[in-house]
C-alpha cells in the first residue's frame, strides 16, 4: 500500500467497512450510490405522465355524504358527534376539514408515482400554524398530525391544493384566483423540492428558516397578517389559559371551571386516571426534559373539546403548578387509528404494526418538523392510546378562509414549500424532484383536481347539509 505525506505520493484511498442494510434501514436506500434518484424520478414520468394527475372521479363504491360523515363518528363521545357534524356542515371548507378518510378514499383511485414519504393525512389549509420553541421563538410548519402515516406524497399536496380552492371561494375569491392558489401551492412544492434536492444532506434537513421563508415563497403580500398572528400566538400561553380557566380553590392551588360545551370539570376517579397515566408518558418523553417537569405539581385535570376534525374524541387538559405558581397545561388527547390506513393497501402501501396510536402520532411529527414540542409523548389512560404535548404553546394559525384576495396565492406558495421540506425528512428529495421537472406540467394537473374535487366536496357539504335538515343525521347548528 503506497503512503504518502503531504506534498509527496498520493494516498491510497481508504476502503471502510459498511454497515449491513444502513442506507436502507436509515433512509429507505436513499444513501446508496449505485442509482441515481433523479433519474429514477424522471423515469416515472413515462408509467405516470404528471398531466394525468388533473384526474378525479368517483367510484362507484363511494359512501354518500352523511355515511361518510356516520362511519367516521364511530368510537367517538356519541353526545359530541352532533357538535362536529354541526361544525363541518358550517361550509364546504369545513366539510373537508373533518372528513380525510373520504377523501382518501377518493384519492385511492389517482394516479400515484409509488413514491412513499411520511405524510400529514390532513395537510388541509387551516393545518399550517405558528408555535413556540425551545428558546421561546416562533416556528411556522404543520400543526397537526392526528392521520400521520407513511403513504402517497401525492394524497397530501392534492389535499392542500383543493383545500386552497375551498377556503378562496368561502373568503370571496374569484374562481381565477383560486385555482392560481391551487397552482402555486403546487408550484412552490415543486421548486422547494427542487432546491432541497441540490442541498448537502444535513442543510436540506434543516432548510428554509422560518425568517427566509416570506422571500422564498415571494409571500410579501402575507407579512403583515403573519406579524399580526405572530404577536397574537406570542400572548396564546399555558399562563393566559390557565387565568381565564382556573380559580383558586381552598388549598391553595387552582383548578378548572366549568365552561361547557368546550370546558368543564370531571369526576374524581376519571381525573385521577388521567393523572395517574402521566407516569407512562415520562417514560416516553426525552431524558433530559425529566427535570423540568419535575419541578411541576398536578393540581386539576378537565375535559375540553377539541377542533373539527376531531370532535368527540376524549380529549383532557392538565393543570400543573411549579413552587412559584406558575402553570403548565398539558393536553392529554385520544389517538385514533389514522383514517388513511384502511385505503393504503390498495395503492401498495401496507401501514407497518402500530403498537401505540399515540406514539404513531408523535414519531409521525417528529419525522415531519423541523422543530417540535419539546414535550411531546404519549401515554395510555384505561386501555385507550393517547399522545401529550403542550396546551397554547404560543400557538397561532391564519384562517386561510379569511384571507384577501390577493393573500391566498401567497399563503399557497408558503403552505407548499413547507409540505415539501416535511416530505423531503422521510422521502429522497431528489427523486420527487426528479419526477416533478422543471415545467409546470404538474402545477397545472394538480390545479385541475383541485377545482373538481372543490366542487365534488361542495356537493358533499350539500347533501349532508340536506340529510341534517331531513333528520338523517343529528347537528348542533342552525342548518
Amino acid at each position: 500500500m503506497a503512503v504518502g505525506r503531504q506534498g509527496g505520493a498520493a494516498q491510497a484511498v481508504r476502503r471502510l467497512p459498511q454497515v449491513a442494510g444502513f442506507a436502507e434501514r436509515a433512509g429507505h436506500g436513499a444513501g446508496r450510490r449505485e442509482e441515481s434518484p433523479k433519474a429514477a424520478g424522471k423515469a416515472l414520468r413515462q408509467r405516470v405522465p404528471r398531466s394525468a394527475h388533473a384526474g378525479f372521479e368517483v367510484s362507484a363504491d363511494r359512501p354518500d355524504a352523511v355515511r361518510a360523515v356516520e362511519e367516521s363518528n364511530r368510537g367517538r363521545i356519541a353526545e359530541l358527534t352532533p357538535m362536529r357534524v354541526g361544525r363541518m356542515a358550517a361550509s364546504p371548507f369545513a366539510f373537508l376539514r373533518g372528513s380525510a378518510g373520504l377523501m382518501a378514499h377518493d384519492l385511492v383511485h389517482t394516479p400515484l408515482t409509488g413514491i412513499g414519504a411520511q405524510i400529514c393525512g390532513d395537510a388541509h389549509a387551516g393545518n399550517f400554524g405558528l408555535y413556540g420553541d425551545a428558546r421561546g421563538g416562533l416556528v411556522i410548519d404543520l400543526n397537526d398530525f392526528d392521520e400521520t402515516v407513511h403513504g402517497p406524497w401525492e394524497w397530501d399536496l392534492k389535499r392542500l391544493a383543493a383545500s386552497l380552492v375551498l377556503a378562496g371561494r368561502e373568503a370571496g375569491a374569484d374562481e381565477d384566483a383560486c385555482r392560481t392558489a391551487a397552482h402555486d401551492a403546487a408550484g412552490a412544492y415543486r421548486r422547494t423540492m427542487r432546491l432541497l434536492a441540490k442541498l448537502p444532506a444535513l442543510d436540506a434537513w434543516n432548510a428554509i428558516a422560518d425568517e427566509r421563508l416570506v422571500s422564498h415563497t415571494d409571500a410579501q403580500d402575507l407579512v403583515g397578517t403573519l406579524r399580526r398572528v405572530s404577536e397574537k400566538a406570542r400572548h396564546n400561553t399555558s399562563g393566559r389559559f390557565a387565568a381565564r380557566s382556573t380559580e383558586a380553590d381552598e388549598e391553595g392551588g387552582r383548578r378548572f371551571v366549568d365552561a361547557p360545551p368546550v370546558l368543564r370539570r370531571i369526576p374524581d376517579a376519571e381525573a385521577e386516571a388521567v393523572a395517574a397515566s402521566l407516569g407512562g408518558y415520562l417514560e416516553t418523553v426525552s431524558p433530559d426534559r425529566l427535570p423540568l417537569l419535575g419541578r411541576y405539581a398536578i393540581h386539576d385535570v378537565a375535559f375540553r373539546v377539541v377542533g373539527t376534525g376531531s370532535v368527540g374524541t376524549r380529549s383532557y387538559v392538565v393543570l400543573l403548578l411549579d413552587h412559584r405558581g406558575e402553570p403548565l397545561v398539558l393536553q392529554v388527547k385520544e389517538a385514533r387509528p389514522s383514517a388513511l390506513v384502511p385505503h393504503l393497501p390498495a395503492v401498495g402501501f401496507k401501514p407497518p404494526a402500530v403498537e401505540h396510536e399515540g406514539r404513531r402520532v408523535v414519531l409521525g411529527q417528529k419525522r415531519m418538523q423541523v422543530v417540535s414540542d419539546i414535550l411531546l409523548g404519549w401515554t395510555t389512560v384505561g386501555e385507550r392510546p393517547y399522545q401529550v404535548r403542550q396546551f397554547r404553546n404560543r400557538k397561532g394559525s391564519v384562517d386561510p378562509a379569511e384571507l384577501a384576495a390577493d393573500q391566498i396565492d401567497d399563503y399557497a406558495r408558503m403552505t407548499g414549500a413547507l409540505l415539501a421540506r416535511a416530505h423531503a425528512h422521510s422521502a429522497d428529495p431528489r427523486r420527487i424532484a426528479g419526477y416533478c421537472g422543471k415545467n409546470e406540467q404538474l402545477d397545472e394537473a394538480v390545479a385541475a383536481f383541485a377545482v373538481t374535487y372543490a366542487d365534488r366536496t361542495e356537493a358533499d357539504h350539500a347533501e349532508l347539509v340536506r340529510g341534517v335538515r331531513a333528520g338523517r343525521v343529528a347537528a348542533e347548528s342552525g342548518v
